[in-house]
């Protein structure tokens, strides 16, 4: 039976596969469904992740350009704060859906839905990438190994995630627990907050 979980977790999938047709930091996946409904958010989710994934994986290279890697160092910052907005606007949703059902004296949980989703979709990189490791020829026995035991790793983590996340949104639903929103409240982004970008916006 497909649970409120394992729906967003096909988003994933389908958002992580997509930007391997070209896998290319430099273009987003094509997002597959309709601007303003939650699949799109997200589907834009794994793709931001998707792309950043790949970025940490270039700006590691011992021998980068230091030009190139200051430009990638730029691109992860931009898609960290792209990414905690679209948690953030993930949190939103579900408060404006079950925000409703709040109950006076209720335990709440400290961890949000969307970022538990957030979890879920690094977890599904994981899987993807050791799946390709996996199939990568010329491979030691040795790593090889390694691989399979992170694979039954991760799959038992995503199991036990995507239970807590169906639990955590029954429990919601039912008025067991309250929903919150919890905002991240980044500041070096900040030109308010930054005293390096303020002191270029405002010099005395």
């Amino acid at each position: 039976m497909k649970t409120k979980a394992t729906y967003f977790l096909q988003i994933f999938q389908q958002a992580i596969a997509d930007y391997h047709i070209t896998d290319t930091i430099d273009k987003m996946p094509v997002n597959r469904y309709a601007a303003g409904s939650v699949e799109n958010l997200f589907f834009h989710k794994a793709a931001i992740d998707t792309v950043q994934w790949h970025v940490e994986d270039l700006i590691r290279d011992p021998g980068i350009d230091p030009s190139y890697g200051l430009f990638l160092k730029r691109k992860i910052d931009q898609l960290n704060q792209e990414r905690t907005d679209t948690v953030e606007r993930l949190d939103l949703y579900f408060f404006e859906r079950y925000g409703q059902q709040q109950r006076a004296g209720c335990r709440h949980n400290s961890e949000t839905l969307g970022w538990a989703y957030d979890r879920l979709c690094i977890l599904e990189l994981k899987s993807f990438h050791v799946g390709a490791e996996l199939e990568r020829p010329q491979i030691s026995q040795e790593h090889y190994k390694n691989c399979l035991s992170r694979s039954e790793i991760i799959l038992c983590q995503k199991n036990d995630l995507l239970n807590a996340i169906d639990w955590m949104t029954d429990d919601i639903i039912e008025g067991k627990i309250n929903i919150k929103l919890y905002r991240q409240l980044k500041m070096y982004n900040d030109r308010n907050f930054n005293p390096v970008l303020y002191a270029i916006t405002n010099p005395s």
